[in-house]
């Protein structure tokens, strides 16, 4: 196996390749500063690592396989409207998704809330939580929509007056001269109300995994307030390159985004090598500088759970289903929890060599 820092430059030269040059350096050399600072930014920083590394520290033999999250982190939930606007929660970044054995998103999800913060909970506290939700969701899987139940939930996810002004600060800009593909320009205006004016659009840097694919915003005045849409490069999910080695896999974020137990957000569209979605105070992700304590919470980490069950049970394939619900009542949060340290003890491993500069077999 590689080691960290040639694995990253692999990585990055595998991207290069996969977007035909058309890759931000700059925000490569972001993504690599933020991987020093610690094990959680290094985490959602470096799927592909995960996916390289994860099958043999894991060791899952023979366990029924779904069409999964992949890059599952504390990080990737947040909010939107359905087609009726309702608020809704729960899974929002379908970029890796991919079928593999599936405790691998409860796995990454569980280590993720132990590297997230120091004194997080632990393992066995984290799994257990975990565990309650994801069984209950495959035992019974539907949206998690906040229109009427969960007020804890609403209350604490909605922003304050304050926070929505700062949020939309953010899209204040102009468009500062930069050079937008007119494909990526035609796919966000066709993503505006139809008779929305002609939108200004600039680059975004987001995110940590993304880091290095192009990202645009488009920002229009349409009827009396601003709208955003935002297009970022997809590319086939990291576990299907670099678990399976198949570099021409199907893209199939739109399929689990759009499972028949999720309330899915209507502007999202992956089509064309690219993902378009809304942007709005009400469509964001909830992040761990914003609600730490909450994010780390049992009841949360059981919604998480539970959404990931919605995630995996709205997939096509029923017989894995059907051997997913067998199989989980032979395991318990116990068994996941060992996973979980497992996986958590090799990502502050390679996260420590990275940081150091040393090599790490």
């Amino acid at each position: 196996m590689n080691d960290i820092r040639e694995s990253t430059d692999a990585y990055e030269a595998w991207l290069a390749q996969a977007l035909d040059g058309d890759v931000v350096a700059a925000d490569l050399a972001t993504k690599r500063e933020r991987m020093a600072t610690g094990t959680f930014p290094f985490l959602r920083a470096t799927y592909w690592r995960w996916a390289e590394t994860m099958p043999a520290i894991l060791d899952l033999p023979d366990l029924p396989e779904v069409l999964s999250i992949g890059d599952a982190h504390l990080e990737n939930f947040g909010t939107w409207r359905d087609e009726e606007g309702r608020l809704v929660w729960g899974a929002n970044d379908f970029d890796d998704a991919a079928v593999m054995p599936y405790p691998l998103d409860l796995i990454r999800l569980g280590a993720s809330a132990k590297l997230a913060a120091d004194g997080a909970p632990s393992a066995g506290h984290i799994c257990r939580a975990l565990w309650k939700g994801y069984c209950a969701g495959l035992a019974d899987p539907a949206p998690i929509v906040l229109e009427r139940g969960r007020r804890w939930l609403r209350e604490t996810i909605l922003l304050s007056e304050d926070e929505r002004t700062g949020w939309w600060r953010k899209f204040d800009r102009d468009d500062e001269g930069a050079a937008v593909p007119d494909a990526v320009r035609d796919a966000l205006q066709a993503a505006m109300p139809g008779d929305a004016p002609p939108a200004t659009v600039f680059p975004r840097s987001a995110g940590l995994g993304s880091l290095g694919k192009p990202r645009f915003v488009g920002r229009s005045e349409w009827r009396g307030g601003t709208v955003l849409r935002e297009c970022k490069a997809i590319l086939p999910s990291a576990w299907a390159v670099f678990a399976r080695g198949d570099d021409h896999a199907a893209i199939r974020a739109g399929e689990i985004a759009t499972g028949a137990f999720r309330a899915p957000d209507p502007h999202y569209r992956v089509e064309h090598g690219r993902v378009v979605r809304r942007l709005a105070p009400s469509n964001r992700k909830i992040e761990v500088d914003d609600a730490g304590p909450i994010l780390l919470a049992p009841e949360m980490l059981a919604l998480m759970g539970r959404e990931i069950a919605n995630c995996h049970a709205g997939a096509r394939d029923q017989a894995a289903l059907a051997a997913i619900r067998a199989d989980v009542t032979d395991r318990d949060a116990e068994w996941l929890a060992d996973l979980v340290r497992k996986a958590a003890k090799a990502v502050k491993k390679d996260q420590q060599a990275f940081a150091e500069g040393k090599p790490h077999r």
